[in-house]
C-alpha cells in the first residue's frame, strides 16, 4: 500500500492551503479555492483566513463579498456559512445546501402545522410559507439589500410567532422571520449582504440571489455536484480518511460512499491510519521550508478534518471550546503549536511547546505583520477558548 505519512500531509497542507509565503494566493477568491471554502460562521474568520493567505486588505475582502461578488456568502456543508468563490457556489448548493434547505423546510413546516402561531395561518401551511418566501424575495429584488426587520415590514406575515406550548424556560414566542430568511438562503433564493456594522458585525443585510445571479443561482445535478465537491476536497486535503470527508460535507456515510465509488481514488497508509487519495495525485510533496501562520477562530484548514491529531497534537483542550469550535492557532511546520489573541489591539501569542529559536523568530514576524494590517480592530472569536481567553485577560 502507498505511504503518504505525517511529514507529507504536513508538506501538502502546508503549500496547499497556501500556508507558506511562497504560496500565497493574490485574491480573495484563489484562497476561498485554496481551502474550497472558507469558514463564515464567525464574519471575521473569513477576514484573518484571507489576511494570513494573501497579501488582500480587509477592504479587499469586504470589495470581494459585497461589491465585485467574487465571493458568495452561503449555507452550505453541515448547515455551516461558509464564503466560496461565485462560480463554486452551484456546487455547493447542489452538493450539500439543498439537503439542508430541505431539512430545515421540514422542519418548519412541521411545526407550522403542529404548533398554535399568532396569527393563526390560514390554509396549509407549505402553501403559505411558499406565499411568505415570494413575498420577500420579490421585496428584495425591487428594493436591493435590506436587514430582516425590513424585509418583515414589506412582508409582515415573516412576523407570524409560534406560541409557546409548556411553561419550559426553552418554549418562548418566536417570529419565524430569522427561519424563514435562513431557509431561503439554503434554497439558493437569498445571499448574505453587507454587515450592519464594520467587518466584525455578526448582524448582515440580505440581498436576492438575482442580485449576484440574474437568472437566478444555476441548477446543478446533485449527484454531479456531490462528485466535483469530492474531487475538490481530496485535491485540498487529501489524504485523508472516508469518515473526514463524511464530516466534511455533512453526508451519511452510505451517501459519501456513493460519491467515492464513482472517483479514482487508492487506499493509502497515513501513518497506520488508512485513507484515500485521488489516483493522479499520488507523487511525493516536495519539501517546504518552515515557514509560520497565525490562523484564525474556525478557519478552514483545522475544520477541514475531523481527525486532526496528526496537526494539533496535545493541544485540543487549551485550543478548542466545549462545542467543537477551533480558537485562533499558531503554526509551525505544518502543524499547531501554539494560540493566540488580539488584546487591546495587538496580536498577542504563546507557545504550547518548545519548537526553538527559529520558530519563535518567525511567529514574531508573522504577529508584527498582522497587527497593521488589523488597522487598530480587535476581533473576539465568537467562540471563545481557554487559551485564547487567557491571553485577552492578561494571564501568562
Amino acid at each position: 500500500m502507498l505511504r503518504i505519512g505525517v511529514e507529507q500531509r504536513r508538506a501538502r497542507l502546508m503549500r496547499r492551503h497556501a500556508l507558506h509565503p511562497s504560496t500565497q494566493r493574490s485574491s480573495v477568491a484563489e484562497v476561498c479555492t485554496a481551502v474550497v471554502a472558507l469558514h463564515a460562521t464567525d464574519p471575521a474568520s473569513v477576514y484573518l483566513s484571507a489576511l494570513a493567505r494573501s497579501p488582500v486588505t480587509l477592504a479587499d475582502v469586504s470589495a470581494a463579498m459585497y461589491e465585485s461578488r467574487s465571493v458568495v456568502k452561503m449555507l452550505g456543508m453541515r448547515r455551516t456559512m461558509f464564503v466560496v468563490p461565485t462560480e463554486f457556489a452551484q456546487v455547493v448548493h447542489a452538493g450539500a445546501g439543498l439537503e439542508v434547505a430541505r431539512r430545515l423546510r421540514s422542519r418548519l413546516v412541521k411545526e407550522l402545522r403542529e404548533r398554535p402561531t399568532e396569527p393563526v395561518i390560514d390554509g396549509d401551511p407549505a402553501v403559505w410559507l411558499a406565499a411568505v418566501e415570494q413575498g420577500a424575495e420579490q421585496f428584495l429584488i425591487e428594493h436591493g439589500e435590506a436587514l430582516a426587520n425590513d424585509i418583515a415590514k414589506a412582508e409582515p406575515r415573516l412576523r407570524t410567532a409560534l406560541v409557546p406550548t409548556t411553561d419550559k424556560k426553552w418554549d418562548v414566542k418566536q417570529n419565524v422571520t430569522s427561519r424563514v430568511l435562513t431557509l431561503m438562503g439554503a434554497d439558493g433564493r437569498l445571499v448574505r449582504g453587507q454587515p450592519a456594522g464594520t467587518w466584525l458585525s455578526r448582524q448582515h443585510r440580505w440581498a436576492a440571489a438575482r442580485s449576484v445571479w440574474p437568472e437566478g443561482l444555476p441548477a446543478m445535478p446533485e449527484d454531479a455536484a456531490r462528485d466535483v465537491l469530492a474531487r475538490r476536497w481530496l485535491e485540498a486535503f487529501g489524504p485523508a480518511t472516508v469518515d473526514d470527508l463524511k464530516w466534511w460535507t455533512g453526508w451519511s456515510l452510505g451517501a459519501t460512499r456513493k460519491v467515492l465509488a464513482g472517483i479514482d481514488t487508492v487506499e493509502v497508509d497515513m501513518d497506520g491510519t488508512p485513507g484515500i487519495v485521488l489516483a493522479d495525485d499520488t507523487d511525493p510533496e516536495p519539501e517546504v521550508e518552515p515557514a509560520a501562520a497565525l490562523l484564525p477562530a474556525l478557519d478552514a484548514t483545522p475544520m477541514g478534518w475531523q481527525q486532526r491529531d496528526w496537526f494539533l497534537g496535545p493541544h485540543q483542550a487549551e485550543l478548542f471550546d466545549r462545542n467543537g469550535n477551533i480558537g485562533p492557532t499558531v503554526w509551525w511546520e505544518g502543524r499547531i503549536v501554539g494560540g493566540w489573541a488580539v488584546r487591546e489591539g495587538d496580536v498577542v501569542w504563546e507557545l504550547l511547546e518548545d519548537v526553538g529559536a527559529d520558530a519563535r523568530a518567525a511567529v514574531e514576524r508573522a504577529a508584527a505583520d498582522l497587527q497593521p494590517r488589523l488597522e487598530g480592530a480587535s476581533p473576539i472569536p465568537s467562540f471563545r477558548t481557554p487559551l485564547e481567553r487567557r491571553l485577552n485577560d492578561h494571564v501568562q
